[in-house]
């Protein structure tokens, strides 16, 4: 052939031509080329590997959420398993043993009567991160209180109950000026005073609804303190008319049949029973909040709730003063 250079080139290693083969094969360590590329899963580097699985996951939701990186470790400890309580499987839908409700303590519309559900909805020590309203039983006629928690208890969190926390309300419960009238038939009331401990420290573990005298409905929390623990952060209060949060969309990783709850037509009643469920997950950067309060909310006659949530930081006594946890 005529014309025609031909240019040896060697990928990677020494750029030296005059170096034998044997010789620049022992640079091609120090000195790689790509020559090819593919991409792959991060975690499918820990395929086969024992117990891989919970490092997965954590990597997972880093890239998911991105959590800023001195936060990572509070982040993770918190990602356990959600759930309602009461369970599912504690509500009675249809036939079956009905749930124990203030029957004398209705509230009447034009039409049907809301019964209330009285009974009290406690989660151990186990922090709460949402609220709700819920219409249970076979007519959705009987307004219930529901608390959604971790499965666990994180291993930094140390839990006692509040002595002065079983059942607290404000003063402000006596005020008559918090008894907001709902437009209904007997203009029953519902008391829309915050419900919050004095004790920044000590958060929601329970709660319940009562009806008092004139059928006034009230709502009652339940707090454990956190031990060894200080505020970061000016709790802030969600509600679920005109939520207004710049968050990143929430990836549903709940495994159940009915993750969302079992599935019903529309209640008769929700036309006077704001339902939407009140959470904070790690989509609401830095992605560990907790219920610290809550409120009640009347709108055109219609309830809702308002949920105070706070951020805590653990101090553990080993580390430095300017060494803390922030969780």
């Amino acid at each position: 052939m005529q014309d025609v250079i031909s240019i040896c080139k060697r990928r990677g290693g020494s750029d030296d031509r005059n170096l034998k083969h044997n010789e620049w094969l022992h640079t091609v360590q120090s000195e790689p080329d790509v020559i090819t590329m593919s991409f792959i899963p991060i975690t499918s580097l820990l395929n086969g590997v024992l117990g891989s699985g919970y490092l997965s996951h954590a990597i997972n939701l880093y890239l998911c959420y991105k959590p800023p990186i001195e936060e990572l470790r509070q982040f993770l400890e918190f990602q356990l398993p959600k759930q309602w309580a009461p369970v599912f499987s504690h509500l009675s839908l249809a036939f079956g043993p009905q749930p124990q409700r203030d029957y004398q303590n209705t509230f009447s519309f034009s039409g049907p009567e809301l019964h209330v559900n009285t009974n009290p909805v406690d989660v151990g020590k186990r922090p709460v991160t949402g609220l709700r309203l819920y219409l249970e039983g076979k007519r959705s006629n009987c307004l219930a209180i529901h608390l959604q928690h971790l499965s666990s208890l994180p291993e930094i969190f140390q839990l006692e109950d509040s002595v002065t926390g079983i059942g607290i309300y404000n003063s402000d419960s006596d005020d008559r000026r918090y008894y907001e009238k709902v437009q209904w038939k007997h203009f029953s009331h519902v008391c829309t005073a915050p419900v919050e401990s004095e004790d920044e420290q000590s958060i929601v573990t329970g709660a319940h609804l009562h009806v008092g005298f004139k059928k006034v409905l009230f709502l009652r929390l339940h707090f454990s303190k956190l031990v060894g623990c200080i505020a970061t952060k000016i709790p802030e209060w969600d509600s679920s008319p005109g939520l207004e949060s710049q968050t990143t969309e929430e990836v549903n990783i709940n495994s159940a049949i009915y993750p969302g709850g079992p599935p019903c037509e529309a209640p008769e009643l929700s036309e006077y029973v704001d339902t939407m469920e009140m959470t904070r997950g790690p989509q609401e950067s830095p992605g560990y909040w907790v219920v610290s309060g809550a409120r009640f909310v009347v709108d055109k006659g219609k309830i809702s709730l308002r949920v105070k949530y706070s951020l805590l930081t653990v101090i553990f006594p080993d580390d430095d003063d300017d060494e803390v946890s922030y969780f």
